[in-house]
């Protein structure tokens, strides 16, 4: 067995014990406001950190694709307006595919 497959077995046993400690957390301090509001807001922030680095980064560099700019804008644009989310995915790959098509990225 390679070190790579050893860490992937780690990490599943890790995410794996962590959310058995999830379902082991009692029930008050899940109620909690603090601990309502948190786990509320941490995953919208971490989906747009994954999206800035996906829309900036490539490897070790920052870098600014038009083409991609130009479909977050799309995307930013529909949630605005408060479009279902499958129209925000439809807006913002569609713009980005036609700037893509106009020589833009």
């Amino acid at each position: 067995m390679t070190a790579t497959w050893i860490a992937v077995l780690a990490t599943a046993a890790g995410c794996y014990a962590l959310k058995l400690d999830g379902l082991t957390v009692p029930q008050s301090l899940l109620n909690h406001p603090l601990a309502r509001r948190f786990a509320e807001l941490v995953p919208v922030a971490l989906l747009a950190a994954l999206a800035a680095v996906q829309t900036f980064a490539s490897g070790q560099s920052l870098h600014a694709d038009p083409a991609q700019l130009a479909g977050m804008g799309a995307a930013v644009a529909a949630l605005l307006a408060r479009a279902p989310f499958l129209a925000v995915i439809v807006a913002a790959a569609g713009t980005a595919a036609a700037a893509r098509a106009l020589g833009l990225g």
